[in-house]
């Protein structure tokens, strides 16, 4: 059978491949690679199926190394010096001050108090408190001054010291009592000055050595020493006398009134800074 050149050809007979179908046709109509099939019919007119869009992604946040739980701790700082306050005493003066003295002072006692007093934020944080937030393991002086208890003084004033610089960063004044000895700076005024700052105001608080043993026998537990370690420590501390920083002789005060003389005396510090 003879056809017109550039006349197409019929499909080939054979088993298999009967006439066109209508699916057929319209798969060979559609363009692409030969044998794919070609895309869907259009679905009819009608209400579609709601597909939800995809949530938008979020890179994670990492944790800062700044936090604490949920709270934003600023960064803490050396401390520097208090402006003078416009009024009588501390007043409203953001101060970090270090209340020195032997034990049976009442370092603790007047520090609490004067921090409770203040009409403005004021942390009171006590050395032989954070001590003995060493539980097992404790190195208790008594026992023997060795590596492990310098080594735990040590780390009880660096800690004290964040903390001091946290309170006053978020404008909270601090109080802390150790008992420093003039004859070892580097660990004791030094080592404060260090961890604090510069702004950090020294106080001594020394009564007679007859009121520190009577104070001290009202002790109870690892706080209680012996009458004649009382005295080593008490005479030790007789160097700050001559050592530029302000002293106070509580023998005859209770409390409250050496509270106030406390506050009397900083009031002093801020105006005029003792050289330490």
């Amino acid at each position: 059978m003879q056809h017109a050149v550039g006349a197409p050809l019929p499909p080939p007979q054979g088993p298999g491949n009967g006439p066109w179908t209508h699916q057929a046709q319209h798969q060979a109509q559609q363009p692409g690679h030969p044998g794919q099939a070609g895309p869907p019919p259009p679905m009819a007119p009608g209400p579609q199926p709601h597909t939800p869009a995809p949530a938008p992604q979020h890179a994670p946040v990492p944790p800062s190394r700044e936090t604490t739980g949920h709270i934003q701790l600023p960064p803490g700082g050396p401390v520097p010096l208090p402006a003078p306050p416009a009024e009588a005493g501390t007043g409203a003066a953001t101060l970090a001050v270090l209340l020195i003295g032997p034990a049976g002072a009442g370092k603790t006692t007047v520090a609490k108090l004067w921090a409770g007093r203040r009409r403005v934020p004021t942390a009171h944080v006590s050395l032989d408190d954070v001590r003995e937030w060493v539980c097992s393991g404790f190195a208790d002086p008594q026992a023997g001054w060795n590596d492990h208890s310098e080594a735990q003084y040590r780390l009880a004033r660096r800690t004290c010291g964040f903390a001091a610089r946290n309170f006053l960063a978020n404008g909270i004044s601090c109080i802390l009592d150790d008992a420093v000895f003039p004859d070892r700076p580097v660990v004791g005024l030094g080592g404060w000055k260090r961890h604090v700052g510069p702004g950090l105001l020294p106080v001594v608080l020394l009564p007679g050595l007859e009121v520190v043993l009577e104070r001290n026998a009202a002790r109870s537990g690892n706080r209680r020493l012996s009458d004649e370690e009382v005295a080593r420590i008490h005479g030790r501390m007789a160097g700050w006398y001559g050592s530029g920083l302000p002293i106070i002789d509580n023998s005859t005060y209770d409390v409250e009134t050496t509270a106030r003389v406390l506050d009397d005396v900083l009031a002093r510090s801020i105006a005029s800074p003792p050289a330490w």
